[in-house]
């Protein structure tokens, strides 16, 4: 699996980040962008779609949160999957290919890696709407800030910071969708297709902020959770980018208020994740992570 074309045929692209948005050559302004991600493997693939192509262009500050959720007990199945998306990458897998400075040009960079490609040292905030680590950002004053999986919500006082406002892109449809592991409880429903939807983030309440761009992508019941994931973040990834050269153009993103009705989903507990496993249907598989590690390692770490 390459992740450089995770999608699947058929996938599309329901709504443009700018309504304005075009790919004539134009000159766009330098902003200050604060991205906020989680310290997962699905953040890391994301940044890696992102980043080359903003980096050269933007001042950017990568800050991370350590989890999303609590310390909430897990059932066995998502423990399983927290090892699987934090900590084999975290603590084998990105130790491993940092370790390797011979090692060729990797299809993916680690989080360091990453934050290199900034100019800024990586920062773990965990406690944004502190006053410690508000501070911190006030004092990047950025004009946007995107959130990925981030771990926390922010409150008003962390919003009111960029100049530009809080985007977000969310693994899921909205409204149908909102809250966390959006695509499991798609697949578990019997959707026919997965999205992601690019929103604003206006107050506290969760994946509630209008709609700026949204996608779609075919569900393949012989590919695990983890691998939709990770594959919507090809042409949601692409979806930030229309939507911050739109911005540094001077230009306002095009936004629609969200529809009513959806529903908000929590972590599945154990009679969802049975029922998961009874479709036939996998949280990860070992050949999704094989190739994973292929675009971190030389091959020749892998096969010893």
């Amino acid at each position: 699996m390459n992740v450089h074309s995770l999608a699947r045929p058929g996938e599309n692209r329901q709504a443009s980040a700018c309504s304005h948005w075009r790919p004539a050559p134009v000159v766009l302004a330098a902003m200050k962008l604060v991205l906020l991600c989680n310290r997962d493997l699905a953040s890391c693939v994301a940044l890696n779609r992102l980043l080359p192509a903003l980096s050269d262009k933007h001042d950017i500050q990568l800050a991370l949160s350590a989890r999303v959720g609590g310390n909430r007990a897990l059932p066995v199945a998502l423990r399983a999957l927290k090892f699987v998306e934090q900590d084999f990458f975290n603590d084998v897998v990105f130790p491993m290919a940092q370790a390797r400075a011979d090692r060729p040009a990797p299809a993916l960079k680690t989080f360091e890696e990453l934050a290199r490609l900034t100019g800024q040292p990586l920062r773990q905030w965990n406690r944004l709407n502190e006053a410690e680590e508000l501070e911190q950002l006030r004092a990047k004053a950025p004009d946007l800030v995107i959130s990925i999986r981030y771990g926390v919500i922010l409150k008003a006082a962390a919003l009111a910071i960029p100049r530009l406002g809080v985007i977000n892109l969310h693994s899921g449809k909205l409204p149908q969708y909102r809250g966390v592991m959006a695509s499991f409880w798609a697949m578990l429903n019997g959707e026919s297709s997965l999205g992601t939807t690019l929103h604003t983030i206006d107050d506290a309440s969760i994946d509630t902020g209008r709609v700026i761009a949204s996608t779609e992508l075919p569900i393949d019941n012989e590919r695990s959770y983890l691998w939709h994931v990770l594959a919507l973040y090809e042409d949601g990834c692409a979806e930030i980018l229309k939507a911050v050269d739109c911005l540094s153009r001077g230009e306002t993103l095009s936004t629609v208020a969200q529809g009513q009705g959806g529903a908000y989903y929590s972590f599945p507990d154990e009679s969802d994740l049975k029922r998961f496993a009874a479709r036939g249907l996998q949280l990860f598989d070992s050949e999704t992570l094989r190739q994973l590690c292929q675009q971190f390692l030389p091959a020749s770490d892998i096969d010893a």
